[in-house]
């Protein structure tokens, strides 16, 4: 009694864990089919669940199957083995305890456990690849690339989608094959009382014999099938000079692929006729042949014939594989349709040309992201728990201009609450949301040498056209864990002066929680029972969760990669983030494949996500994408025709710099496409270095309003400069277009190789040769303050090159940069003034203004800085020491008694005043 009342505690314990287990699991798929379903991706997560489950019931259930039938043949040899043992009691086997074991044990019990131990090993086995599901759909949907391989002619899809579902299957087989045969064989073993092998022959039986001969047989022909898959993987081959298959992997590794696979044939053969012999010597005569054959052409004729033919002739032998992996390459990567262009240089920039190029003047980037997003965290973060996580660029039409702009969100970061406010009610209730955004130009600077703001302030204050009429950030790049919005508690919406405003969410965000159910699941999910006992959760309250913006993508579309920098842009008065996604893969045959990337990178796919409802929308812009087409036969409720985003949208897309990275990267080697160029390396070019805050660094590619050479229209361009091997002159630069019917073409422009181009970094030697220049930057070093020196800029106009560089200055006590100085550069001269339009007038000896660095007095009427503190940008400076004086004792007693009042914004900007004003009177001495 008391033994049965055990284990049904067992039972019951066991009963309850396996519960556990499935309730926490089936949360945490439910709520996450909520969430799709909130977004109407119900479908999509249907097809990756499902197709991932049914998968894995399909690998478990052919396991189990084939290693049940195979178990199934040794049942009847193995309890007559057991029979006689007990028969004539072999206690050196089966003494003692065992016979208790031996006399339970029967045909149909053993049928159990053959059963329960195929179930166990099949089901262990169906879940080794996670990316399954992906590999059979994209088999299933495979879209052809139209593009054939230069040595099978196979289109290139084979390649993407075919091959690595063979591959799969071919594993699968080999693993299940290898499994059952071990498994049989000890079974047999056993069973025949087998001790060496020279006892095979003469114990094993016909039936053993033949069954495993059957399994080997399949094995072999496994093999031989992966010889065949593995012809067509030596296009990934990477022995020779360039990727893919070389000389010797066509002419000797292929070759012996093409013998091995017949012999493993042979042998197959040769296994299942043994099945009717008792002699192994044909069999083993085979078998060491393969062995002997699989050295020989694995490794011995391949290593003679790249010792013997291609060392001694390596130009010669590999120069056709290197034309093909040059051309892979280049289609691979996008590069196969750059359009070329010469650069005429003549260094004829005059003050008529440059006032005809007002507009590329007008939007010439000084302020560096990196300083500026200390300013705006400085000036714009109001209160501890705002900040701004990333600065981003692009471009809007402003007042009938078009202007180039720096744009962040302000959103909130919890772990800056103060320890008494971080509780679940004030982070998962009340500071659901940032709030605002700040924008300023790209160029223009106040006389303390800080941002003019388009748009600041909460509630945001604009000073153009651009409206803001819905603030609010619930998705964002810091919104890291879930909220629970439309609460009795009110969310925290902003802060206004010593009063804060409240709000409730009127969004279709998130999962509403209108039943008990939901608020279990969702209790159950995140571990807290609040979720069924809070009364400030009412059926109205809606949860957000996935709310990273880059967490938030992933989720839907695991499959895609992505950019690492999605910006931020107002539309209509809102604010959306604009993510672009990338279709990637490592199966493009002799293209060279990038760390992290694969061999094959397209930007079919942008993702516009709704700052405040969460909403994405994945549109396919490049249909002449194979992957984007696939992807879209398998989710057709997820992807979008590009034609369906709005075209004020559109105005917003711009070429992705990472996409440009990789691509400026490769073609620094790869614009070399003659073979002969290409293996000596003879043109290779650099991404210039420059100096940045001290540091020498690789040049990053960096947007610009511009009118490219040979164009009537100005637009917004991605740009980089390139530099020869070993060399810092520049001898060509790539643009990548992102306005209009344009977007995501490539030009590169090259410059006379009879003319000396300054490159970035002799550029900056000379700006460290120039003694005023150095003097005044290393005075400033010594007073306690942090020359930041920012991106060196190369501007292309009219068939001239202009190099500019902002300098910003930033106290050691202080995270507050302030840009003083910029210094612009051309032909021979280098000087460094306060602002761009003065240091182009000392060079080009202008008398009038052509770069705008003041906004209209209009567009910034009445501009304040938060809590009060009057700009004082738009009044003129003192000019003499006592002026200066008064201005500092004033500045201090302001920043005293804000001090007093625990105003630390308003502190922070007096200081910066007082810290100003110290320096202009350090300058009278």
């Amino acid at each position: 009694m008391a033994k049965g009342i055990k284990v049904l505690l067992s039972i019951i314990v066991l009963a309850i864990i396996v519960l556990i287990i499935l309730v926490s699991t089936g949360s945490q798929i439910l709520t996450d089919w909520l969430w799709f379903d909130n977004l109407n991706f119900s479908q999509t997560f249907m097809t990756m669940f499902f197709t991932n489950l049914y998968l894995r019931l399909i690998v478990g259930l052919v396991f189990t199957v084939f290693i049940f039938i195979n178990l199934s043949f040794t049942k009847k040899p193995l309890l007559d083995h057991l029979n006689v043992s007990k028969d004539d009691n072999v206690e050196s086997l089966f003494g003692g305890k065992n016979d208790s074991i031996m006399e339970w044990l029967n045909k149909r019990k053993l049928g159990y456990i053959f059963l329960f131990g195929s179930i166990i090993l099949g089901f262990l086995f169906s879940s080794v690849r996670q990316d399954l599901w992906q590999i059979v759909l994209k088999y299933i949907n495979q879209t052809p690339f139209n593009i054939n391989d230069p040595i099978f002619a196979r289109d290139i899809g084979f390649y993407v989608f075919s091959l690595p579902f063979f591959d799969f299957i071919r594993e699968m087989g080999m693993v299940l094959t290898i499994l059952t045969l071990v498994v049989t064989g000890a079974i047999y073993t056993l069973a025949s009382g087998i001790s060496s092998f020279n006892e095979m022959k003469f114990k094993l039986s016909g039936r053993a014999m033949a069954h495993l001969s059957v399994l080997i047989a399949i094995f072999l022909l496994l093999k031989a099938w992966s010889y065949r898959l593995m012809m067509y993987n030596l296009l990934y081959s990477a022995r020779g000079v360039a990727f893919g298959a070389s000389y010797t992997d066509i002419n000797a590794n292929l070759i012996g692929l093409k013998i091995l696979f017949y012999i493993v044939i042979a042998i197959a053969v040769v296994v299942l006729i043994n099945m009717f012999k008792k002699s192994y010597r044909l069999l083993i005569w085979g078998l060491g042949f393969w062995i002997f054959a699989s050295f020989i052409f694995g490794s011995v004729y391949p290593g003679i014939v790249q010792r013997f033919q291609v060392e001694p002739n390596e130009i010669a032998k590999e120069s056709k594989y290197i034309d093909y992996n040059i051309d892979m390459t280049l289609k691979a990567y996008g590069l196969d349709t750059i359009e070329k262009r010469d650069f005429e240089l003549k260094k004829e920039l005059t003050a008529n040309i440059l006032s005809e190029k007002t507009e590329t003047i007008d939007n010439i980037r000084l302020w560096d992201p990196r300083p500026l997003l200390s300013t705006y965290n400085q000036l714009q973060g109001l209160r501890p728990y705002y900040t701004f996580p990333n600065v981003d660029i692009d471009r809007y039409n402003i007042n009938g201009e078009y202007r180039q702009v720096m744009i962040a969100g302000r959103e909130v970061d919890q772990t800056k609450l103060n320890a008494q406010a971080k509780t679940w009610i004030n982070q998962k209730l009340k500071y659901t949301h940032g709030y605002g955004v700040v924008m300023n130009p790209v160029n223009v600077v106040t006389p303390e040498g800080l941002p003019k703001f388009f748009i600041k302030n909460i509630p945001p204050e604009s000073f153009t056209d651009l409206k803001i009429n819905n603030a609010s950030i619930y998705y964002g790049e810091m919104t890291n864990d879930y909220v629970i919005v439309n609460n009795k508690t009110k969310e925290f919406h902003y802060p206004m002066g010593s009063e804060n405003e409240y709000y409730d969410y009127t969004g279709t965000g998130g999962v509403q929680l209108n039943s008990f159910f939901k608020k279990a699941l969702y209790g159950l999910r995140y571990g807290n029972i609040k979720f069924l006992l809070a009364d400030d959760i009412e059926n109205q309250s809606r949860i957000m969760y996935y709310r990273n913006i880059k967490q938030r993508v992933r989720k839907v579309a695991p499959f895609l990669a992505y950019d690492s920098d999605p910006y931020l842009v107002t539309l209509d008065g809102r604010l959306f983030w604009i993510q672009d996604a990338y279709t990637t893969t490592n199966r493009f045959p002799y293209s060279e494949p990038m760390q992290g990337v694969g061999n094959y990178i397209r930007n079919s796919i942008k993702i516009v996500i709704d700052a405040y409802n969460g909403n994405m929308d994945y549109y396919v812009i490049d249909k002449s994408d194979p992957l984007a087409n696939t992807y879209m036969k398998i989710f057709p409720d997820l992807f979008k025709d590009g034609e369906e985003m709005p075209e004020n949208v559109r105005s917003h897309i711009r070429y992705p710099q990472d996409l440009f990275v990789i691509q400026s990267r490769l073609y620094s080697t790869y614009h070399m496409q003659d073979s002969t160029v290409f293996y000596n390396k003879e043109d290779i070019w650099n991404i210039p270095q420059e100096n940045y805050a001290g540091s020498s660094i690789q040049m990053e590619p960096y947007y610009v309003i511009m009118q490219l050479p040979g164009n009537e229209e100005n637009e917004f361009v991605l740009m980089q400069p390139f530099t020869p091997g070993n060399k810092n002159n520049m001898i060509a630069w790539m643009a990548g277009r992102s306005d209009g019917e344009n977007y995501g073409d490539l030009i590169l422009y090259n410059f006379p190789k009879d003319k000396l181009v300054y490159g970035p970094m002799q550029i900056e030697s000379r700006i460290d040769q120039d003694t005023d220049i150095s003097q005044l930057l290393t005075l400033w070093s010594q007073r306690g303050s942090r020359v930041i020196r920012g991106n060196l800029l190369v501007i292309p106009i009219n068939d001239s090159v202009l190099y500019i560089e902002p300098i910003y200055l930033q106290a050691e006590t202080s995270e507050l940069p302030e840009l003083k100085r910029v210094i612009v550069s051309y032909n021979d001269e280098v000087v460094m003034r306060e602002t761009l339009e003065e240091s182009i007038k000392a060079i080009f000896g202008l008398g009038e203004a052509i770069v705008e660095t003041e906004i209209d007095d209009e567009m910034l009427e009445d501009e304040t800085l938060e809590d009060g503190v009057r700009d004082e940008t738009d009044d003129l400076l003192p000019t003499t020491i006592d002026e200066l004086t008064s201005k500092a004792l004033e500045a201090y007693q302001n920043a005293q008694e804000s001090l007093k009042n625990g105003n630390w914004a308003e502190y922070g900007q007096y200081i910066t005043e007082l810290e100003d004003i110290l320096t202009r009177l350090s300058n009278f001495n």
